[in-house]
């Protein structure tokens, strides 16, 4: 099945420009940005971002507010403060052995900058690999993860899967299932989640008075912005 798995990747996978690095700040900081937001979109913003600070030295030099106005747009905040807290971990001692050492690293996003960047025989478990592994009931080999995730992404689709183009789908004992739609986030609009990222918007682009208190209150709390007496601004 693993075989199949290889040949399809070898035609079908994406072409992603982190693929084409070793660096491990760099595949980092693709794991980060894409734990949100659709590759397609991070394929841009993690270019910018690494013409910008193209070491893990020069982004834990970057001041926080700037790294905080460059992340608008990809999701969580508070995931770009620990990107730039563990820059700064790293850019002191190096990097760890534990991954997860590293603020807001994670197993997952441990595992993938292990294999993708160190070459460990470890196999990054994300929800596509889990999805393809479940529904297949097979085993892969850490040399498999890429093409997983991609297939996961692309063929076995959370609800729909494209069985007819899947390489393992005449193994497969899922093959021409449906399945109900994941329990997905409550709305944004109208949510405080909704006002939170309309203060920190506000904020980045330069106003130093927003009305709403409790939105201001929460982003203080998690290091996005800095209140002095009545001035609302981005973290130095």
């Amino acid at each position: 099945m693993e075989d199949a798995l290889h040949a399809w990747y070898a035609r079908h996978g994406r072409a992603l420009p982190w693929r084409r690095t070793r660096d491990p700040y760099a595949v980092l900081v693709s794991e980060v940005m894409a734990q949100q937001t659709q590759v397609a979109r991070v394929v841009p913003r993690w270019e910018e971002w690494m013409e910008r600070w193209p070491t893990v030295e020069a982004l834990a030099a970057a001041p926080l507010g700037d790294v905080i106005r460059a992340w608008q747009g990809l999701g969580y905040n508070r995931r770009a403060v620990a990107l730039h807290r563990a820059a700064g971990v790293v850019a002191r001692e190096g990097w760890p052995e534990d991954l997860t050492a590293l603020p807001g690293v994670g197993r997952y996003t441990a595992d993938a900058v292990a294999a993708f960047a160190f070459g460990r025989d470890v196999l990054p478990v994300d929800v596509n690999v889990r999805r393809v592994r479940e529904r297949t009931g097979a085993s892969f080999s850490p040399a498999a993860g890429q093409a997983l995730m991609d297939l996961g992404a692309t063929v076995c689709l959370a609800r729909i899967p494209r069985c007819g183009g899947c390489p393992l789908a005449e193994a497969c004992p899922s093959r021409g299932r449906r399945y109900e739609p994941e329990r997905r986030q409550g709305p944004l609009e109208g949510s405080f989640r909704q006002r939170r990222a309309r203060a920190l918007r506000a904020v980045a682009a330069g106003a130093t008075v927003v009305d709403d208190a409790e939105a201001v209150e929460s982003l203080a709390r998690d290091g996005l912005v800095r209140v002095d007496r009545d001035r609302v601004e981005l973290p130095l």
